[in-house]
């Protein structure tokens, strides 16, 4: 469960997303955005290697919605690091509340600068991440690395936030970095034949081939805004953006809403890791 000690939380429940399959929700303090999420272990013979953060925090006057989704890989180490610190480390940022991009980026990359410090501690793997931060319920700043994927609803229309960082989409980026771009073995391009995205948290074998720094998005919440999903790429490799947003807006209740996206992965025969936030707005 994520750590975030300094700060104040409300109306929210966790459940601690280590085990086979988990799930919760929340709400802010006047009840007008409400939050579910959902998590299932894949058919793979590991352990779950997906993590979340869902909650909202009072830093003072306002009011923050903190969510997350972090798809680790070769171990679940990483992705437990980052539900602890990315969030903390980003708010500790001085100049967070003028220049919310700024500081998104520069605590990505601290983050995983710690990360592959420790590597000793956190091993060799990786992980992806997609957060979101809601400022008093009105201004979102999404940041992702890899290939969980942000999504919003507007007027029932899927708006994708996020860019999916894979290999064949920024070879040049990689082989300018001495690396190279292979679908051997296996059958999708991977960075020197061994990893699917093209940015992520760790992977200190890989990491002079990689990006960690976030594509950032800020929007305001408005009345035409329904939702906002996020996910791990166990729900996007079977599913489109537009078919996760009809998904959600059936539903009233967004746990319920996140719990049938991955019941519908599961059934589309997804055989990844799967976890998923859904926040619904107004």
């Amino acid at each position: 469960m994520d750590k975030l000690c300094c700060f104040k939380s409300s109306n929210s429940q966790l459940v601690e997303s280590r085990s086979s399959s988990s799930t919760g929700k929340g709400e802010n303090q006047e009840g007008s955005i409400k939050y579910g999420f959902s998590l299932v272990k894949g058919r793979a013979n590991h352990p779950m290697e997906d993590y979340h953060v869902a909650k909202f925090v009072q830093i003072h006057d306002k009011e923050l919605g903190l969510f997350a989704i972090y798809d680790g890989h070769l171990g679940d180490r990483v992705p437990a690091y980052l539900q602890q610190h990315l969030f903390a480390n980003i708010l500790k940022e001085d100049e967070f509340w003028d220049d919310p991009t700024l500081s998104i980026s520069k605590a990505y990359e601290s983050t995983d600068q710690a990360i592959l410090s420790h590597s000793s501690d956190l091993g060799h793997g990786g992980s992806t991440a997609v957060t979101a931060i809601l400022i008093s319920g009105r201004s979102l700043w999404i940041a992702n690395v890899g290939d969980s994927r942000a999504i919003l609803s507007r007027k029932g229309q899927a708006v994708q936030m996020t860019t999916d960082h894979e290999p064949s989409t920024e070879r040049g980026s990689i082989e300018t970095r001495g690396g190279f771009v292979s679908n051997l073995p296996g059958d999708v391009p991977r960075v020197n034949g061994q990893l699917a995205v093209s940015r992520a948290f760790g992977d200190k074998s890989l990491k002079l081939h990689l990006r960690s720094d976030p594509d950032v998005q800020h929007t305001d919440i408005d009345v035409d805004t329904d939702n906002l999903i996020l996910a791990s790429d166990g729900l996007w490799k079977v599913m489109t953006n537009q078919e996760a947003v009809d998904i959600t807006r059936r539903m009233r209740d967004p746990q319920k809403a996140a719990k049938q996206l991955i019941a519908e992965a599961l059934k589309r025969d997804s055989k990844d890791d799967i976890s998923c936030v859904v926040v619904k707005f107004g």
